[in-house]
């Protein structure tokens, strides 16, 4: 049995899977619906909508058979979601990645496997659609185009939920997105016994930018903001638009002092990009932080509250101090 590869933007596909909250989501009859059809379309006793975690594969929607999470090194899904167009296994014994695999020599004796990556905007591979049958079958040319058909519907379900949750100027989360996976994230901190903290950013003068260069570059800077806020972060921390020129990011497993560090290297990154640029006006922002000890209060509406408040009085404190400076 061959291992999986794992995808060059694994972080990145990581991250989008546990934005979009499909993971821990209800039945959805939109995906149901589609794996129906696909049983009923292949004649195949099981079709699934599969979503590759970091560590298990979990089911979506599933068709046929009652199905709870498979270890991502045994799953044919996570060769899948690596394979650059449908996965065919017409023979699982005949296959050297699969003919030892338990779920081949063991119940439930996988025969056949056909799955189709699934992928959302931005490029992140998150499942796949699959067909399995208990038997050897043939897989026509035509199988397969269907079989992408229907892949590109589920495609499009996912985007939808994506577009619900992430903020299209930046790709960050937007707030719903945001107040979704938040809580996962501090679940995680709190089962490791480990320390996070929240950072609300507002840009400061930013409506200045509107009125003298136009909405159009008020829009640039909220992306230029947004990017060197995604590259200074860890690919573990969760970073958010809530809306206008207010953004947050949830750090995992950091201290006060591992927290300040990351907003000076946001300062650093910042007054770079200002300086590169040139662009008659510069972004700069006021931040609050909130800590979260382990076993602290995990509501996040309350968390974003108080960083707000922190924010603000680091903003009024901000100005006064410019103010007297000016004297």
């Amino acid at each position: 049995m061959l291992a999986p590869q794992t995808p060059t933007n694994e972080a990145q596909r990581i991250h989008v899977l546990h934005s979009l909250g499909l993971l821990d989501a209800l039945p959805d009859e939109r995906f149901d619906r589609l794996t129906r059809l696909a049983k009923r379309l292949f004649g195949v006793p099981v079709a699934k909508v599969t979503l590759v975690d970091d560590e298990a594969v979990f089911a979506l929607s599933c068709a046929g058979q009652a199905s709870g999470p498979v270890p991502r090194a045994l799953s044919f899904c996570a060769h899948a979601i690596v394979n650059d167009g449908v996965l065919l296994v017409p023979e699982t014994r005949n296959d050297p990645r699969f003919h030892d695999n338990p779920y081949v020599t063991q119940a439930p004796f996988i025969r056949f496997y056909a799955g189709c990556p699934l992928e959302v905007p931005g490029g992140a591979r998150l499942g796949s659609l699959c067909l399995i049958d208990f038997e050897p079958r043939q897989f026509s040319a035509e199988d397969v185009s269907l079989l992408r058909d229907l892949a590109a519907m589920v495609e499009q379900e996912m985007a939808a939920v994506q577009m619900a949750t992430v903020d299209e100027l930046t790709t960050l989360l937007n707030r719903r997105g945001f107040e979704a996976a938040a809580p996962q994230a501090l679940q995680l901190c709190a089962r490791m016994d480990k320390p996070a903290s929240l950072l609300f950013f507002d840009l400061n003068r930013f409506k200045q930018i509107n009125d003298n260069f136009g909405h159009a570059e008020g829009d640039r800077a909220l992306k230029v903001f947004a990017e060197t806020l995604r590259k200074v972060l860890r690919s573990s921390d969760l970073p958010g638009r809530m809306g206008g020129d207010e953004f947050v990011a949830l750090l995992i497993n950091s201290s006060r002092d591992e927290t300040a560090l990351v907003v000076n290297r946001l300062r650093t990154a910042i007054n770079e990009r200002n300086e590169a640029d040139r662009r008659g006006y510069e972004i700069c922002f006021s931040v609050g932080q909130v800590e979260l000890p382990p076993d602290g209060d995990a509501d996040i509406a309350r968390l974003l509250a108080h960083g707000d408040a922190d924010m603000y009085k680091n903003k009024h404190a901000m100005k006064n101090n410019s103010h007297q400076e000016g004297t």
